[in-house]
């Protein structure tokens, strides 16, 4: 059911006058583009405009409601998930080269539980690279760094650019889902079918959603979809150059994304009709995307068939593709739950209890753990790798 606006949480004097700072520049650029601008480039001043973005403003974004947070992600939940995905880690540094790039590292929880993960596998990487454009989320990832893990801070650098060329493993948890993506309309109205491009334009002042016809490569993926109309979705043109790049530079090993998605004839689904555009605040989720700008998280589903392809096309094998829970289940998740119970007494009970807690959510089918998928893309990397050892669904793709 759609959250009505009235059921969030009212946003601080400071959040709101962040927010119409945003929205003046967002008003200015539509007036200069002749009245119009994409959804995606939308999406991409509301979460990446310098300073007022919500990703690269000051507000708390990752972390528990009482935080401040607006939702949770997996390494938050506990250091369970980053011992389980270091080995597969290991496993692709061990094939290729001991370099680790995070791309997103969101608030550093990752990084701080992965690096020791690692070190206690015997497979501590010479370099942890950290690529990052948000100065507030650098920040937070540095003192969390200092706070949880200080003992590797030699090895950890954060970048402003992928390297042109690297070796090893990238990890990109939760980040293809923020990448900005176009949103359309099949329509069946007048003498012919239409694909068309629904952007941003301003109605008395206020952000509305405009549409003009599809053109370019945006009207050559839709039209591939071979979607009847009507129906409403989105592409990521950005996620496909994103993955594209990453094949061109990298030289050996593998990339490992994390996400929550589909296959494109799941994502795409007739009844699917609407689209996945989500936003999270307040660890709500709500529909209005011009609701505050710049204070709400805004996300699609990733299609991970096009990821597939997109890393194919420039020479990656796709190494793997399954659910969050069976790759976790692959890689030991609960052969370190069971491991990780120490001592007696309540606060050792109560510490079980919340670690079987938070498995629970990243591996029960309600919660994280079918919504999310892993995918693996590499060079060089002999298969199989330990997380898709069973259970893979690369034949869904």
């Amino acid at each position: 059911m759609k959250l009505q606006q009235a059921d969030l949480p009212e946003p601080s004097a400071d959040a709101r006058a962040a927010s119409a700072a945003l929205l003046r520049l967002i008003a200015a650029e539509i007036d200069a583009s002749g009245g119009w601008i994409s959804f995606a480039r939308y999406m991409e001043l509301a979460l990446y405009a310098p300073g007022l973005g919500y990703y690269s403003g000051g507000s708390h974004k990752f972390g528990d409601h009482e935080a401040g947070g607006d939702f949770l992600t997996a390494p938050e939940l506990t250091p369970l998930f980053a011992g389980a995905l270091a080995r597969q880690v290991a496993q692709i540094l061990t094939a290729s080269s001991p370099q680790v790039i995070e791309a997103g590292a969101g608030s550093g929880r990752l990084a701080a539980d992965l690096l020791p993960a690692l070190a206690a596998l015997d497979c501590l990487p010479e370099r942890y690279r950290i690529l990052e454009l948000s100065g507030e989320l650098r920040a937070r990832q540095q003192a969390t760094l200092a706070a949880r893990a200080p003992q590797f801070a030699d090895r950890v650098e954060w970048l402003d650019e992928l390297p042109e060329r690297f070796s090893g493993c990238l990890i990109g948890n939760e980040l293809l889902d923020a990448m900005p993506t176009h949103a359309l309309r099949w329509s069946d109205e007048g003498t012919a079918p239409a694909v068309l491009e629904r952007g941003v334009g301003l109605t008395d002042g206020q952000l509305a959603i405009v549409e003009r016809p599809a053109a370019g490569a945006l009207l050559a993926a839709a039209e591939a979809l071979g979607i009847r109309p009507p129906y409403r979705g989105e592409i990521s043109l950005a996620a496909r150059s994103w993955v594209a790049e990453l094949a061109r530079r990298l030289e050996q090993g593998a990339l490992l994304l994390i996400d929550y998605g589909l296959p494109r004839h799941e994502l795409y689904y007739p009844l699917r009709d609407g689209g996945t555009l989500r936003c999270h605040y307040r660890h709500r989720v709500h529909e209005d995307p011009f609701w505050f700008p710049g204070l709400s998280d805004i996300t699609s589903h990733v299609d991970f068939t096009a990821v597939a392809e997109a890393g194919f096309d420039a020479g990656l094998e796709v190494l793997g593709f399954i659910s969050q829970a069976n790759f976790l289940l692959n890689c030991g998740i609960g052969d370190l739950l069971q491991a990780s119970k120490v001592g007696a007494g309540d606060t050792a009970a109560a510490s079980d209890l919340r670690a079987r807690g938070a498995v629970n959510v990243l591996i029960s089918p309600n919660e994280m753990g079918e919504l999310f998928k892993v995918i693996a893309l590499g060079r060089g990397v002999p298969a199989p790798l330990l997380g898709f050892a069973r259970a893979d669904r690369v034949h869904a793709l």
